[in-house]
Formats: C-alpha cells, structure tokens, sequence
C-alpha cells in the first residue's frame, strides 16, 4: 500500500507517473480491502495536488519579476475565468494532462484551501472509486 500512496503522490504533481495500474494490480491481489486502497490512493493523490496549489502559490510571489512569463493582464483575466468556471474544474484535477496545471493555477489564483481540498477530494475520489468499479466489471465478466 505504501508504493500505491506514493504513485498517486507522484501522479498528482508535475512529475510523470501513474497510480491506476498500481490500484488495479493491488485489487486484483486482495491483500488489502478495496476501501482502504482507494482512500489510501486518494490520500496521495490529493497530496500531491496540494503540493501542486502550494508550488502555484509560490511562483505568484515571482509574478513582479520582469521574467515572469504572464502579465498582469494575463493574471487578471486568468482570475476572472477561474472565478467563474474554474473552482468547479477542480473536480477534474484527476484528468490526465490538465489537472496537474489546475491544481497549480489553483495556487497561483489564491483558490482558498476550503474550496481547493473538498473539490480535488471528490474529483479524485471519485476517479478511484471508478477504476475499482471497472476493475470489479472486469473480474465478474462483463
């Protein structure tokens, strides 16, 4: 179980790596109850998204730096976007591709940590719960 909370840390960062066939592997050996693999697997995955927030945090710090690759401007229409839409795109910081940079915008937007973990919690919850219910259509045949 630890290798499992650890690649689903790694998969939540900018960091390229994957936790579903490491879950799928470990529920088809049933040395764990599927309960506690999937909290175990979004427990790490949440992690490394909130590690993800904290990185976005940081680089806003660096936004008056005149390298900074977006502009105020930029910044400004990137915070009205996410304040319409993008608290609720947080569910899918699961997704492949977009959902590291999501959790990352979500810090350099100051998206506050109450509204940041419950959403990413479900998301990635949810995506979890998925892939066992897939893994449990798969082992009964359908």
């Amino acid at each position: 179980m630890v290798i499992l909370f650890f690649a689903s840390f790694l998969a939540a960062t900018l960091l390229p790596a994957q936790s579903e066939g490491i879950l799928w592997w470990q529920l088809y050996t049933g040395n764990w109850p599927a309960w506690a693999l999937i909290l175990c697997a979004t427990a790490g995955n949440v992690l490394g998204a909130w590690v993800n927030w904290w990185l976005g945090k940081w680089a806003s710090s660096l936004c008056h730096k005149k390298w900074f690759p977006f502009s105020d401007q930029q910044l400004q229409k990137a915070q009205r976007t996410f304040n319409r839409y993008g608290r609720w795109t947080l569910l899918f910081a699961w997704a492949p591709v977009i959902g590291d940079p999501l959790t990352a915008a979500a810090g350099i937007l100051n998206v506050p940590m109450r509204v940041f973990l419950p959403l990413v919690t479900v998301g990635k919850g949810v995506r979890y719960i998925m892939i066992w219910w897939l893994f449990l259509a798969w082992k009964s045949g359908i």
